[in-house]
């Protein structure tokens, strides 16, 4: 289990802030990506594949070989923009590789079916609807 350091209500405050300003300051864009990273972890545990969201924060997720030092078996590694879109449904997995914004490799860094995340979509998706009333 991931262990949590974001306070879940903080991290979809940040989120819903994103949502409404993607542009946003490191001190909304922390705690949307540590949130989220934490959220991916929890829905996935394991330690076959380490997420970095540089210079935020990073996460070992999904079941296989489990490393503890060195070089991780798979590695996935983007921008926190780029990150909150995936989990959020605003970009897809392919479109994010395809236009280089995403570095993976290694064993089951291919996150395609993992994302996005449907609590982090769904508190962008009530950000975005109360922002347009």
């Amino acid at each position: 289990m991931a262990t949590r350091r974001t306070d879940p209500e903080a991290g979809r405050a940040a989120l819903a802030s994103w949502a409404a300003a993607p542009e946003a300051p490191r001190s909304v864009l922390a705690p949307a990506v540590r949130h989220t990273l934490e959220l991916f972890a929890e829905e996935h545990p394991g330690g076959a594949v380490e997420l970095r969201v540089p210079p935020f924060a990073a996460v070992q997720a999904i079941p296989g070989t489990r490393h503890t030092r060195g070089t991780p078996p798979a590695v996935v590694e983007t921008d926190a923009g780029t990150w909150l879109a995936l989990v959020t449904g605003d970009l897809t997995w392919a479109d994010a590789v395809n236009g280089g914004r995403v570095r993976a490799s290694g064993e089951r860094s291919d996150l395609t079916e993992l994302l996005p995340l449907i609590g982090p979509r769904r508190t962008v998706r009530a950000a975005r609807d109360q922002e347009s009333r």
